[in-house]
């Protein structure tokens, strides 16, 4: 038995230069959270995801009530790992199951006012994820309900998915009713659960129903019509009402939940500068109240197995801050480790190694390359080195492994044309990942296009400057919070008249889409003239299922003289790859004003078609959705179907069997 032969190194180095999977590395984002599983150093900070698998072990094992929720607070500096870690978390728990997951980031809570209602819509938008039996965790939980006191060979979750409609169908055809008979068997053995949100939940098996059910469970009013299919009762609130009675509701819902499975609930970067309340209350402060009142609320609940409460912060958040509020608030905190947060390590040599080691190991097999060794093009002792001397957080290792990612080339074209032209191929056949969710590079591929346009007219406007010194009109300075809304200001003239364009990339986030469009609306504290949506035309059905975005887009457009933009893969790639070309000039023996030059010469953003769109006349017509015709089509072809039916008379047998 031989070894496996390395791979032509020609191969190795091409792919090398057109794929560097270290930029950007050390960024997690949210939606990085929920969707991909970078690349994972178990050893690393493993004190701290194993303190938090032993305290769901003890909640969802303990018969004490006070034992049933408990909190761990984790402190780290920027960039040691503390997101990588919650991603850690979450994956394994989605791989090998033992405890739903919920995750609150800083930037979710856009109104500190309403903290506990934003906290319940968190709620229910985590719960909709894929769990440990690839269907939504809502689903899980109905179905543990659904299948409670049945045999072992009960259905599993995606098989009740499958088979309720036509189930709920079939018992309507027989002037019986699948959901209440349901309700009415699980009500029996939870007497002091909340009827509706029982029923809500049950309704996420529902293909057709599940994005009504979370929307009711998020706080949020339906459609009459909608609420009346649901059985749901659905009267008109204020967000002030919601507030109030939105701790009622997350208590209800997690005492069902965790009936069935362990909750995590993870409040990462409490000490985001976004925002305050009214009494002038930092985002922390409000934050670290609300998991007090959580811990206190649920500890005299009916928590079958249990919650751990994790919160995320800067050591020095802890130390100034939540550590010397008052009434307990720090004991609830870091309840699990009595008072004694748990604290991220930084990488050592040796953990350079193994870092480094991990990453190449994923990034040499999705190319199915055998590298000539496990490190290649990097040196051991170079990272040993980088290790001991440095001491980084896995956020710097990353970068330092993002700008060393390179090997002898062949030397460059002397002619900066041709260099240039060398470079931008490169650049737009490589490798980048899953950039069309990717907010901020889209942003920043547009505001370096725009940029490379000032001082020339198109679409009839004059492009004078590009600015993302957002400020709030009202205090005369910019704020960190507007910034993550508003990506830039396009500046400039059209008939004489004075331009400023909003910009909002937003593709990932239902919360920043809410709160971005808030502010693109608001011309006078933004000093627009106009605001700019760039989101995928397939994302705004979405956006349909959140009223309250699809009223402001509606405002927008409609009333304000806004726009839509669709976001187009072909027309942005090229925007990526030139700002790619700029940031790696010194690698690619460019010149600033070469790289202008030649941008401008070959007409690259000019005739952008995605710049184009964004710089004209809005139409003032709202984006389409999802084509009438279409829908009637498919429920014809539906209705046609010859679907089989029971004739058992027991329509809970039939959703079952």
């Amino acid at each position: 038995m031989t070894n496996n032969p390395t791979s032509p190194i020609e191969a190795v180095n091409a792919a090398i230069q057109n794929h560097n999977p270290f930029i950007n590395a050390g960024i997690v984002k949210e939606q990085d959270i929920w969707r991909k599983k970078s690349p994972d150093l178990p050893t690393l900070n493993a004190h701290a995801s194993d303190a938090v698998f032993r305290a769901i072990e003890l909640v969802r094992t303990s018969q004490s009530s006070q034992d049933k929720v408990t909190s761990i607070a984790i402190t780290a500096q920027q960039g040691v790992g503390k997101t990588h870690l919650l991603s850690r978390i979450r994956h394994h728990l989605e791989k090998e199951g033992g405890a739903l997951f919920v995750y609150a980031g800083g930037n979710n809570y856009t109104d500190l006012n309403l903290v506990k209602y934003q906290f319940q819509q968190t709620l229910a938008d985590s719960l909709s994820k894929t769990g440990s039996q690839l269907v939504m965790q809502w689903q899980e939980v109905a179905a543990a309900m659904a299948n409670e006191g049945r045999s072992e060979n009960s259905p599993t979750p995606a098989e009740l998915v499958k088979r309720f409609d036509q189930a709920y169908a079939n018992s309507l055809a027989k002037n019986k009713n699948l959901m209440n008979s349901l309700q009415k068997q699980i009500i029996k053995n939870k007497p002091n659960a909340d009827p509706y949100i029982l029923r809500a939940i049950l309704w996420t098996l529902s293909e057709t129903q599940v994005p009504f059910a979370i929307k009711w469970l998020s706080g949020e009013e339906l459609a009459e019509f909608n609420a009346d299919e649901l059985g749901l009762p659905n009267p008109s609130k204020t967000n002030q009402d919601r507030e109030a009675e939105a701790l009622k509701n997350i208590q209800q819902i997690l005492n069902l939940v965790s009936y069935y499975n362990p909750v995590v609930i993870c409040f990462d970067e409490i000490d985001v500068k976004n925002n305050s309340t009214d009494d002038g209350l930092p985002t922390e402060s409000v934050i670290a109240n609300l998991v007090k009142i959580l811990h206190d609320t649920l500890e005299n609940s009916e928590l079958g197995q249990g919650v751990v409460i994790l919160t995320v912060m800067l050591p020095e958040t802890w130390r100034d801050k939540v550590n010397s509020m008052p009434g307990g608030t720090p004991d609830r905190i870091s309840k699990y480790t009595q008072r004694k947060p748990l604290e991220l390590k930084y990488v050592s040599s040796d953990y350079m190694v193994e870092l480094v080691t991990v990453w190449l190991q994923e990034y040499y097999s999705s190319k199915n390359l055998i590298p000539p060794h496990p490190l290649y093009p990097f040196e051991e002792s170079k990272l040993r080195e980088y290790g001991k001397v440095s001491k980084p957080s896995v956020r710097e290792a990353l970068r330092w492994c993002a700008d060393n990612f390179k090997i002898y080339q062949e030397p460059l074209p002397s002619d900066p044309f041709e260099r240039f032209e060398l470079a931008f191929k490169r650049e737009n056949e490589a490798d980048i990942g899953d950039y069309i969710e990717d907010n901020s590079l889209i942003a920043e591929a547009l505001y370096f296009g725009f940029d490379t346009l000032k001082g020339q007219t198109l679409e009839g406007v004059l492009i004078e400057e590009i600015t993302n010194n957002i400020q709030h009109k009202s205090q005369n300075k910019p704020r960190s919070q507007d910034k993550i809304f508003i990506n830039f200001k396009i500046i400039g003239s059209e008939n004489a008249k004075p331009v400023k364009i909003g910009i909002s990339v937003i593709q990932y986030s239902q919360f920043t889409l809410t709160a971005a469009l808030k502010r693109l609306t608001d011309y006078e504290t933004f000093e627009l003239t106009r605001g700019c949506l760039v989101r995928s035309q397939s994302k705004i059905a979405q956006m349909k299922e959140n009223s309250e975005a699809y009223k402001l887009l509606n405002e927008l457009i409609v009333e304000k003289g806004g726009e839509h933009v669709d976001l187009i893969e072909e027309q942005i790639r090229p925007l990526i790859a030139i700002l790619a070309v700029y940031q790696k000039r010194l690698h690619y023996q460019l010149k600033e004003d070469h790289i202008f030059d030649i941008i401008a010469k070959n007409k690259i953003t000019l005739d952008n078609l995605l710049i184009r769109e964004i710089l004209s006349n809005p139409s003032g017509s709202m984006p389409t959705v999802d084509d009438e015709e279409d829908i009637q089509l498919i429920d014809n072809f539906l209705n046609s179907s010859n679907m089989s039916e029971t004739d058992d008379s027991d329509e809970l047998n039939e959703l079952f069997s």
